[in-house]
């Protein structure tokens, strides 16, 4: 399991930081970190449907903890564990390379079929105005509208597929090793949206090609915004990213 390898690389970094609040909450779950260069926050979206009656086995908070669990079957410890993992990545990442740009712009004009997992509305429509040929797998039922696809048909159709553009939320709900190891034709794999977070070598030598996340820059205006459970009250703390893996 990727989750498995990832926060094996990420304990050796935690080294000097220190869990300083988070929260299990909606829209994201979220984790503060703090060491000798300041503070870090680092994100996971939440996923409503995907919880049950779970008992967290967490018992005395640390950034060790969650990210011991980041495999867990639970997903709300998988989802505390991804976030602390992205806290640490992002006290850590190197941005200067990266392109403060759109995933769009990452996109060949000759690509032929494009998988979207995960319905981005305003992305897929933007996509097919470009004349792109898209497909779009949704999970959640409740995201479904006529052009889209259950994920269920991911399994038979990534192998078809010339680009993947990925919410990074497959991470949460544990299909990622499935898309990358189905999507063998694909020259362009991103992971986008804020759950993204990671650091790029977590992901080498894997299909992934690019991460395209989110900064927080302002903390306190990103994390009241979480408090609060505001999409836009969070997205207004931070600036997109898009990084080579």
């Amino acid at each position: 399991m990727l989750l498995g390898e990832i926060k094996r690389k990420t304990l050796p970094l935690t080294d000097g930081l220190e869990l300083v609040d988070f929260g299990f909450a909606l829209p994201y779950t979220w984790v503060l970190v703090e060491g000798p260069e300041g503070r870090a926050l680092g994100v996971a979206m939440t996923l409503p449907e995907e919880v049950q009656r779970y008992t967290n086995s967490v018992t005395e908070p640390s950034i060790e903890a969650f990210i011991e669990r980041a495999d867990s079957l639970n997903v709300i410890e998988r989802t505390l564990g991804l976030a602390a993992i992205n806290a640490v990545s992002q006290y850590h990442i190197d941005l200067s390379n990266a392109e403060w740009a759109d995933v769009l712009e990452l996109l060949p004009e000759d690509v032929g079929k494009i998988a979207m997992i995960g319905n981005m509305p305003p992305l897929a429509r933007t996509l097919r105005e470009r004349d792109f040929n898209v497909f779009v797998f949704e999970r959640n039922a409740k995201l479904w509208d006529k052009d889209t696809y259950s994920d269920a048909l991911e399994y038979h159709l990534l192998p078809e597929m010339d680009a993947v553009i990925a919410s990074a939320t497959c991470l949460v709900n544990g299909t990622i090793d499935m898309l990358i190891d189905r999507a063998k034709k694909a020259r362009l794999f991103v992971l986008t949206g804020p759950t993204g977070q990671l650091l790029p070598e977590f992901l080498s030598g894997t299909r992934v090609t690019h991460l395209a996340a989110m900064k927080v820059v302002d903390i306190e205006r990103a994390l009241l915004g979480l408090k609060l459970g505001s999409f836009r009250g969070f997205e207004e703390g931070n600036k997109k990213y898009v990084v080579e893996v």
